[in-house]
Protein backbone atom coordinates (compact mmCIF):
# COMPACT_ATOMS: atom_id res chain seq x y z
CA UNK A 1 0.00 0.00 0.00
CA UNK A 2 0.85 3.38 -0.96
CA UNK A 3 1.39 5.70 2.17
CA UNK A 4 0.10 9.07 2.76
CA UNK A 5 4.05 10.58 3.26
CA UNK A 6 4.97 9.22 -0.36
CA UNK A 7 2.29 10.63 -2.34
CA UNK A 8 3.39 13.59 -0.16
CA UNK A 9 6.79 13.65 -1.01
CA UNK A 10 6.19 12.36 -4.65
CA UNK A 11 3.91 15.89 -5.95
CA UNK A 12 6.71 17.56 -3.86
CA UNK A 13 9.64 16.49 -5.62
CA UNK A 14 7.20 16.91 -9.24
CA UNK A 15 6.71 19.96 -8.57
CA UNK A 16 9.92 20.77 -7.51
CA UNK A 17 11.32 19.48 -10.93
CA UNK A 18 9.50 22.19 -13.32
CA UNK A 19 12.01 24.58 -11.37
CA UNK A 20 14.22 22.98 -13.85
CA UNK A 21 12.11 23.36 -16.79
CA UNK A 22 14.56 27.25 -17.12
CA UNK A 23 16.33 27.74 -20.48
CA UNK A 24 19.99 28.51 -20.05
CA UNK A 25 19.60 31.91 -21.39
CA UNK A 26 17.33 32.80 -18.72
CA UNK A 27 20.19 31.48 -16.19
CA UNK A 28 22.39 33.41 -17.90
CA UNK A 29 20.76 36.31 -17.11
CA UNK A 30 19.87 36.17 -13.67
CA UNK A 31 23.80 34.74 -13.36
CA UNK A 32 24.79 38.06 -15.11
CA UNK A 33 22.60 40.69 -12.56
CA UNK A 34 24.37 42.37 -9.44
CA UNK A 35 23.79 41.32 -6.01
CA UNK A 36 24.03 42.96 -3.06
CA UNK A 37 27.24 42.94 -1.09
CA UNK A 38 25.71 41.39 1.84
CA UNK A 39 24.62 38.65 -0.19
CA UNK A 40 27.43 36.11 0.68
CA UNK A 41 25.40 33.37 1.56
CA UNK A 42 24.18 32.69 -2.18
CA UNK A 43 25.66 28.90 -2.18
CA UNK A 44 23.62 27.62 0.55
CA UNK A 45 20.26 29.00 -0.94
CA UNK A 46 19.66 25.33 -2.69
CA UNK A 47 20.39 23.62 0.81
CA UNK A 48 18.00 26.54 2.78
CA UNK A 49 15.20 25.95 0.25
CA UNK A 50 15.40 21.69 0.43
CA UNK A 51 15.13 22.43 4.31
CA UNK A 52 11.95 24.34 3.50
CA UNK A 53 10.61 21.83 0.94
CA UNK A 54 11.43 18.60 3.61
CA UNK A 55 9.78 20.68 6.54
CA UNK A 56 6.59 21.90 4.13
CA UNK A 57 6.56 18.30 2.84
CA UNK A 58 6.51 17.05 6.63
CA UNK A 59 3.90 19.44 8.00
CA UNK A 60 1.34 18.43 5.33
CA UNK A 61 2.10 15.01 6.18
CA UNK A 62 1.05 15.64 9.92
CA UNK A 63 -1.95 17.74 9.03
CA UNK A 64 -3.36 14.63 6.63
CA UNK A 65 -3.00 11.90 9.23
CA UNK A 66 -4.69 14.25 11.48
CA UNK A 67 -7.88 13.65 9.45
CA UNK A 68 -7.37 11.38 6.30
CA UNK A 69 -9.54 12.16 3.20
CA UNK A 70 -11.95 14.85 4.77
CA UNK A 71 -12.89 17.74 2.57
CA UNK A 72 -10.95 20.17 5.20
CA UNK A 73 -7.82 18.35 4.96
CA UNK A 74 -8.19 18.20 0.95
CA UNK A 75 -8.64 21.73 0.93
CA UNK A 76 -5.69 22.05 3.34
CA UNK A 77 -3.53 19.42 0.80
CA UNK A 78 -4.50 22.39 -2.40
CA UNK A 79 -3.20 25.27 -0.26
CA UNK A 80 0.18 23.61 0.64
CA UNK A 81 0.68 22.49 -3.32
CA UNK A 82 -0.45 26.13 -4.26
CA UNK A 83 2.21 27.22 -2.25
CA UNK A 84 4.80 25.13 -3.50
CA UNK A 85 3.85 26.05 -7.11
CA UNK A 86 3.97 29.76 -6.23
CA UNK A 87 7.26 29.03 -4.45
CA UNK A 88 8.35 27.05 -7.26
CA UNK A 89 7.21 29.73 -9.78
CA UNK A 90 9.40 32.86 -8.56
CA UNK A 91 12.49 31.81 -10.74
CA UNK A 92 11.28 30.39 -13.99
CA UNK A 93 8.70 33.00 -14.54
CA UNK A 94 11.01 36.00 -13.45
CA UNK A 95 13.78 34.77 -15.33
CA UNK A 96 11.32 34.21 -18.28
CA UNK A 97 9.73 38.03 -17.86
CA UNK A 98 13.67 38.94 -16.91
CA UNK A 99 12.01 40.69 -14.04
CA UNK A 100 12.96 41.28 -10.85
CA UNK A 101 9.64 43.16 -10.01
CA UNK A 102 8.00 40.12 -10.86
CA UNK A 103 10.02 37.86 -9.16
CA UNK A 104 9.34 40.40 -5.79
CA UNK A 105 5.63 39.84 -6.04
CA UNK A 106 5.63 36.08 -6.24
CA UNK A 107 8.12 36.13 -3.55
CA UNK A 108 5.63 38.09 -1.20
CA UNK A 109 2.31 36.55 -2.65
CA UNK A 110 3.83 33.55 -1.39
CA UNK A 111 4.23 34.53 2.04
CA UNK A 112 1.31 35.42 2.31
CA UNK A 113 -0.14 32.20 1.20
CA UNK A 114 2.45 30.45 3.73
CA UNK A 115 0.82 32.25 6.50
CA UNK A 116 -2.60 32.06 5.70
CA UNK A 117 -1.48 28.04 5.83
CA UNK A 118 0.57 28.34 9.01
CA UNK A 119 -2.48 30.20 10.84
CA UNK A 120 -5.22 27.54 9.10
CA UNK A 121 -2.83 24.43 10.09
CA UNK A 122 -2.05 26.09 13.16
CA UNK A 123 -5.48 25.16 15.55
CA UNK A 124 -4.94 21.53 13.65
CA UNK A 125 -0.95 20.94 14.52
CA UNK A 126 1.55 22.98 16.43
CA UNK A 127 4.08 20.85 15.00
CA UNK A 128 2.50 21.18 11.45
CA UNK A 129 2.34 24.88 12.17
CA UNK A 130 6.16 24.95 13.30
CA UNK A 131 7.41 22.75 10.23
CA UNK A 132 6.13 25.87 8.36
CA UNK A 133 8.10 28.94 10.17
CA UNK A 134 11.35 28.09 8.04
CA UNK A 135 9.83 29.18 5.41
CA UNK A 136 8.02 32.38 6.86
CA UNK A 137 11.93 33.39 8.11
CA UNK A 138 13.68 32.74 4.50
CA UNK A 139 10.89 34.04 2.26
CA UNK A 140 10.83 37.59 3.24
CA UNK A 141 14.83 37.34 3.15
CA UNK A 142 14.58 35.97 -0.35
CA UNK A 143 11.93 38.86 -1.47
CA UNK A 144 13.94 41.40 0.03
CA UNK A 145 17.17 40.10 -1.75
CA UNK A 146 14.93 40.05 -5.27
CA UNK A 147 13.59 43.74 -4.07
CA UNK A 148 17.12 45.17 -3.70
CA UNK A 149 18.45 43.59 -6.64
CA UNK A 150 15.91 45.59 -8.67
CA UNK A 151 17.60 48.97 -7.48
CA UNK A 152 21.42 46.86 -8.19
CA UNK A 153 19.91 46.46 -11.75
CA UNK A 154 17.21 48.73 -12.96
CA UNK A 155 17.35 47.84 -16.32
CA UNK A 156 15.62 44.88 -15.47
CA UNK A 157 13.82 45.69 -12.74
Amino acid sequence: MIKSWMVIGGVAILVALAASLIQSSDRQWFRRLQRPRWLTFEAAIPIIWTVIFICGAWSAYIVWERNPGTISTWLLMSLYLILEIVIIAYTPVMCRLRSLQAGTIIGGTGFIIGLILTLAVLPISGWAALLLVPFLLWSPIGTYTTWQMIRLNPQDA
